[in-house]
């Protein structure tokens, strides 16, 4: 089976318009079977997947790296066609440890530069002491203004090809903007039809800064039933198309001209992932999406939550 072509979307905030394929294949931490991510990576690249995110949180890189060695290795895949994306954890959030950072992850990786590099989350906490939730306690102020000069070093040095934000509101990529020089290439949030970001995707638009949703599907860290895999309106406009859900969300996302990251190990459903981009939803389609009911999935990473993490965004 030859592998699927993936369209890319261009990365405006780049100096070469660097091209990201609009589908990534993501690591988040809910596995802990190396075998299963190295063994999920080679299925992935054999059939297309050529984005690949993880974060130095996630404790997937490892894996990551030495599935994309052996990609290369057996001649799957060049560096040059891959796009590895990795993140800046919170206990390193400090202006001097961001390249030591960036270093530690590539050599984990085994690789001489990252595609993207991104912020986790727009915190701060006491360097060297990993703990998920993060403790409210071992917080520390955050010195935007440090840390993204610290992050346009990784560019000018060549560690990275572009620089970016997770997990950032429109005040607080305000504030990133009004002392950044190199302005952030992606901001990787939340986003799936019920958690459309319309606010925060009208900001990024205007200034050239390409979402990428991550949780697409709304699985991820939720309880409770999923208001999107579950939902009865969207199982009938799938039907319509002889699609599913997954692959009318996925569609969606595709259409308002983000990439995502959708995060599946299962040889098949990976395919059904990448089947989305010969047909499109109608205009009564995008009218019910509309209609959905919003509300946010993941609330943060702290312990307790943070009131004005999210700046009351909808």
């Amino acid at each position: 089976m030859a592998p699927i072509e993936i369209p890319t979307v261009v990365l405006p905030n780049t100096p070469n318009q660097l091209r990201v394929p609009a589908i990534g294949m993501g690591s988040a931490p809910d596995f802990t079977c190396k075998k299963d991510t190295k063994v999920a990576i080679i299925e992935a690249i054999k059939q297309g997947y050529r984005h690949f995110d993880t974060a130095a949180a996630y404790g997937s890189e490892q894996a990551l790296g030495e599935a994309l060695k052996e990609a290369i290795d057996l001649g799957l895949v060049s560096r040059e066609e891959l796009f590895v994306t990795s993140k800046l954890w919170v206990t390193d959030n400090h202006p001097h440890l961001v390249v030591p950072a960036l270093r530690k992850s590539l050599q984990t990786l085994q690789l001489e530069y990252l595609d993207l590099y991104l912020i986790h989350w727009p915190l701060s906490s006491q360097p060297g002491k990993f703990s998920f939730p993060i403790l409210v306690e071992d917080l520390l102020p955050f010195d935007v203004k440090g840390v993204w000069q610290s992050m346009e070093e990784c560019l000018k040095l060549g560690l990275t090809r572009a620089i970016g934000v997770s997990n950032f509101s429109v005040k607080k990529l305000q504030n990133l903007l009004s002392v950044a020089t190199i302005l952030p290439a992606v901001n990787q949030v939340e986003m799936n039809l019920a958690w459309q970001q319309k606010k925060l995707r009208e900001f990024c638009s205007a200034n050239g800064i390409v979402l990428t949703a991550f949780s697409p599907l709304r699985k991820g860290a939720g309880r409770g039933p999923n208001e999107v895999m579950e939902n009865d309106m969207l199982k009938e406009i799938a039907e319509a198309h002889g699609k599913s859900v997954a692959q009318v969300s996925l569609r969606w996302l595709y259409e308002q001209g983000v990439t995502f990251a959708a995060k599946s190990y299962d040889k098949e459903r990976m395919n059904q992932n990448l089947q989305i981009f010969d047909w499109e939803l109608t205009k009564d389609d995008h009218h019910k999406i509309d209609q959905i009911n919003q509300n946010r999935l993941i609330g943060g990473p702290t312990k307790p939550p943070l009131n004005d993490l999210w700046d009351d965004e909808i």
